[in-house]
């Protein structure tokens, strides 16, 4: 089920994780190994991973472990993924996905990592469950934007069809994610992401149809308009889409967590050097509260 501890190196680095982690994973897959219960555990979530391959909404609800379960209870999600992969592969080959293509989206894991270790300076897997959407056939890197396989929800879906569209609540949309470490927002970059993204799920998911995309994030905040140039990467992204709804629930530690690389951080100490910086800790500390945003357009 796991590569041997010869084998499982060059697994982990077309995986991008980072170098730095490479040893101590290799000795954790032979405590992994030499104890029955965590292997249970791990074919069993690997059989519940690969059950439902490709479906829309059906991959695996990753264990939760405390943190006396240390440097492997961390770390576990990514053996899981690792003993998924030939699965990942079959299923990709199957659909006619380029191995560029594969190769690109399940290096999230790696990325992911990196931002784990930002954050902790350790190894291990901030979201698990996100990046079980990478290695189920869900989500897909497609130039600098990600796009996953969703359907529509109750309000988003209304305003969709109140447009004039041919869609509605629960039909099929790409859902529009931006990754960290992948270079500026820029339009150019986006417009490459669209024309790729349409021509990728006409070709390898000629049995679906996709109306529109949508996006759920902070950067959809209207109010960053107020500090960022009409001409920025971030106030071009928002103007493609519409809003479907207003959030009422503010959302303060996404933008601070994505912006400095820590949720957690004391709004007084947040830096200024850059005009996305300024604009977040500005923001909050003049009493601001940030929001997410709910947009979609038409494809």
């Amino acid at each position: 089920m796991l590569p041997d501890e010869v084998a499982l190196p060059d697994v982990l680095l077309d995986l991008s994780v980072p170098h730095e982690f490479v040893n101590e994973l290799v000795a954790l897959r032979a405590q992994l190994a030499a104890d029955p219960e965590a292997m249970t555990l791990l074919r069993r979530c690997v059989g519940r991973f690969v059950r439902d391959m490709g479906e829309i909404g059906k991959g695996w609800e990753p264990p939760v472990f405390p943190e006396s379960t240390g440097a492997l209870g961390r770390t576990f999600h990514v053996f899981v993924f690792v003993a998924a992969l030939p699965y990942v592969r079959v299923y990709h080959r199957e659909r006619g996905i380029p191995e560029a293509v594969t190769r690109r989206t399940l290096a999230d894991l790696g990325r992911h990592m990196a931002v784990h270790r930002r954050r902790f300076g350790t190894s291990g897997l901030l979201v698990p469950w996100w990046i079980a959407l990478h290695f189920h056939g869900e989500l897909y890197q497609l130039g600098r934007l990600q796009f996953q396989r969703a359907r529509l929800g109750g309000r988003m879906g209304q305003a969709a069809a109140t447009a004039g569209l041919d869609t509605g609540p629960g039909e099929l949309c790409m859902s529009l994610h931006v990754t960290d470490f992948r270079g500026p927002l820029s339009p150019e970059a986006c417009d490459q992401s669209l024309d790729l993204a349409r021509e990728f799920f006409a070709r390898h998911y000629p049995d679906e149809r996709y109306e529109v995309a949508v996006c759920h994030s902070w950067l959809l905040d209207p109010q960053l308009k107020r500090y960022l140039p009409a001409d920025s990467n971030i106030v071009r992204f928002q103007e493609r889409f519409q809003l479907a709804y207003e959030e009422t629930k503010a959302d303060d530690k996404s933008p601070v967590g994505f912006v400095f690389g820590d949720p957690e951080l004391p709004v007084e100490a947040l830096p200024r050097r850059t005009r996305m910086e300024r604009a977040v800790g500005d923001h909050l500390r003049a009493g601001g509260r940030w929001y997410g945003g709910h947009g979609w357009f038409a494809l």
